[in-house]
């Protein structure tokens, strides 16, 4: 959990012009932020590229934080996502999933993406055998729509609660949920789909 006063103070610091305050916020949020945009443009330059707009974006838009409207961590992820957002309206990269039955996984729990790449045995390419894993995720995540993907990402890749995300993308908690668990449901069907090719 972020220290609120310290935030408060080091954006205070910023709008100052305080140019340590301001590296010590992108030293703090550079990996979350270029983890989020990895996450969603699949290539470490566009995410590097876009993890830069968004620091710009921040540092220009600093002094609109407001403490009493929630944690500076959803602030930054929101700043991020609406970045992402127009990024890929732009580039028209979206890519949508096939349609699933969203009746069945509704309100079913289905388990987190940590869960559900687990090795449970360990070999001695272990590293190797995690790093192929990682990548299908990777590859996984590309093809579920945007608004599954990020509802996934924030969850079980960034550990933010069904509030803070629901924050986030502006939508009910519930309807946070649902996409969840949708993405879940969709990501375990692809990951199973690339399990079988690779038997």
């Amino acid at each position: 959990m972020e220290d609120v006063q310290v935030v408060a103070m080091l954006v205070r610091r910023c709008i100052a012009g305080d140019a340590v305050a301001w590296e010590e916020i992108v030293q703090s949020y550079n990996r979350r932020i270029y983890n989020i945009c990895y996450r969603f443009a699949g290539s470490s330059d566009d995410a590097e590229d876009l993890t830069q707009e968004v620091f710009i974006k921040m540092y220009r838009t600093l002094s609109t934080y407001d403490s009493s409207k929630g944690a500076f961590v959803t602030w930054v992820t929101t700043i991020t996502r609406n970045l992402l957002v127009d990024h890929f309206r732009k580039s028209k990269q979206d890519r949508m999933t096939d349609s699933i039955d969203t009746t069945g996984s509704e309100h079913e729990d289905v388990l987190p993406l940590r869960e559900q790449i687990q090795d449970q045995s360990a070999p001695p390419d272990a590293h190797v055998r995690s790093r192929e894993v990682s990548e299908q995720v990777h590859a996984a995540l590309g093809k579920l729509s945007p608004e599954l993907r990020e509802a996934v990402i924030l969850r079980d890749l960034q550990d933010m609660d069904y509030r803070e995300i629901a924050t986030v993308l502006k939508v009910p908690e519930g309807t946070v949920k649902s996409r969840i668990n949708r993405g879940r449901a969709e990501l375990a069907r692809l990951l199973q789909r690339t399990y079988r090719q690779v038997m």
